[in-house]
């Protein structure tokens, strides 16, 4: 076999090797979980903020992918073209510039920023916007349980819960805090903590946001699609930090209404608060964080 005939031949083995891998990006992307980014949600319309954060997620992973590939695909272009060659001497000249292509470099990043900046903010925007909510959760975290104060429709229930986790014993599944939410209800979350600094997450729900002590912080969103999800603390707060484990079941009004009914009525309300902290609303606070 000639050498021309060896080189054609690994020339078709690239090119094979290049469609084989280029077909397979590309029904990976038509699985379930490439379409939701690989997020941990089951529905995209788990509540009615998760689509469009996820549509955000997937845009800006498909926009920096084509832009990487663009980008390697140019330096590796410039590696090949413009190789030292054999016979070459000395250092290639040093201050040649073309000025259309660095406005090129330049105004291409600042118009990426800007899209970018643009799509994230008017999602950020509509997720933070208050709602008229007929039920409020007022959550406090601490170390390392939570507490549930439901106000629905003005009947106030509460749950104040304890440490799932127990030295020296298995954890009970079924003794894990539950938080029970309408479907199809708007709702308002108060976060606040009563020691360390905690974060509410529903990793489902697509949203965490930290709970401060001395300070309130609010999540707005309607719960869509019926059912079960976990939750936790996202802010290391401690010995068993990993334990403060709870539960989201959303249900119907009629099982809702049900649930909080068998609750003590009233609040767990500040005073329960270590050092006794009144939490308050930063007035710096933009007004979607203030809850105005």
């Amino acid at each position: 076999m000639s050498s021309q005939d060896r080189t054609s031949g690994r020339r078709k083995a690239i090119r094979f090797a290049g469609l084989a891998a280029v077909g397979a990006l590309a029904l990976a992307g038509c699985t379930p979980e490439a379409q939701k980014g690989w997020l941990p949600l089951e529905n995209p319309d788990t509540t009615n903020h998760t689509r469009s954060i996820m549509e955000l997620w997937n845009h800006s992973w498909i926009a920096s992918l084509v832009i990487g590939l663009i980008t390697w695909g140019l330096a590796l272009w410039c590696i090949v073209a413009y190789r030292r060659r054999k016979g070459d001497t000395g250092y290639p000249r040093q201050l040649s510039y073309s000025l259309p292509l660095e406005v090129f470099y330049t105004a291409v990043p600042l118009a990426l920023i800007i899209t970018f900046f643009t799509f994230s903010q008017r999602t950020e925007r509509a997720i933070e916007e208050p709602v008229d909510s007929p039920l409020v959760v007022n959550v406090y975290g601490k170390q390392w349980a939570w507490d549930f104060n439901y106000d629905y429709k003005g009947n106030k229930r509460y749950e104040q819960t304890t440490q799932v986790h127990q030295p020296g014993l298995v954890t009970d599944e079924s003794s894990i805090p539950t938080l029970y939410l309408p479907v199809n209800v708007p709702v308002k979350f108060e976060l606040n903590s009563r020691d360390v600094i905690h974060s509410f997450w529903v990793p489902a729900f697509l949203q965490k946001l930290d709970m401060v002590p001395g300070r309130t912080n609010f999540i707005y969103l309607t719960p869509q699609v019926e059912g079960e999800y976990a939750g936790k603390c996202a802010e290391l707060c401690g010995e068993y930090h990993s334990e403060m484990l709870f539960k989201v079941k959303v249900v119907s009004e009629d099982e809702f209404n049900k649930q909080i009914n068998a609750l003590p009525e009233g609040e767990a309300g500040d005073d329960l608060n270590r050092n006794g902290v009144v939490p308050t609303i930063d007035a710096t606070l933009p007004a979607t964080q203030e809850g105005k």
